[in-house]
């Protein structure tokens, strides 16, 4: 069955470090829906979820590092968004935990227009900005070998 989330360069912010963090989303979201299309339990789904969420906090962190790193102007408005990603999904984990809620197709679809949209607009700007004023912070190197060494990479942040 096709996956959920197609990556293709489309995508693309320039910045390698944030398009392989973009593609590993991409990868984990797609994880997810397979996880709740094959029905494999509310532990498979819930277990999938979270690595997505600590994922994705993750990769907010870094980016928004970038961000501040390169002085870019929209960082505030940038972040707003982040978080309230973030608040959505700790809502739905707390009603996952209590029983209230599920993971359906319909909250899965949102996720991929989100991320979709928050790709294709805001981080594209930050892209944009990012390769005209930016430099590569010091960290990366380390965050490209734990990428390179199959690491849980995002382990690397704690």
């Amino acid at each position: 069955m096709a996956e959920l989330f197609q990556w293709s360069d489309e995508f693309s912010v320039g910045v390698d470090e944030i398009d392989d963090q973009h593609v590993e989303l991409v990868d984990l979201l797609n994880q997810l829906h397979a996880a709740v299309r094959e029905h494999r339990g509310s532990a498979a789904v819930r277990g999938t979820l979270d690595e997505l969420v600590d994922y994705t906090r993750t990769h907010f962190a870094a980016e928004e590092h970038m961000m501040r790193d390169s002085g870019y102007p929209d960082y505030a408005e940038h972040r707003v968004h982040h978080e309230a990603l973030i608040d959505q999904v700790r809502a739905l984990q707390q009603k996952l935990d209590s029983g209230e809620a599920s993971i359906t197709f319909e909250l899965l679809h949102f996720l991929r227009v989100w991320l979709m949209r928050h790709i294709g607009e805001s981080d594209k700007r930050f892209g944009a900005w990012y390769l005209e004023h930016g430099s590569q912070p010091e960290w990366v190197p380390e965050m490209r070998h734990a990428m390179t060494a199959h690491r849980r990479w995002w382990q690397f942040w704690r």
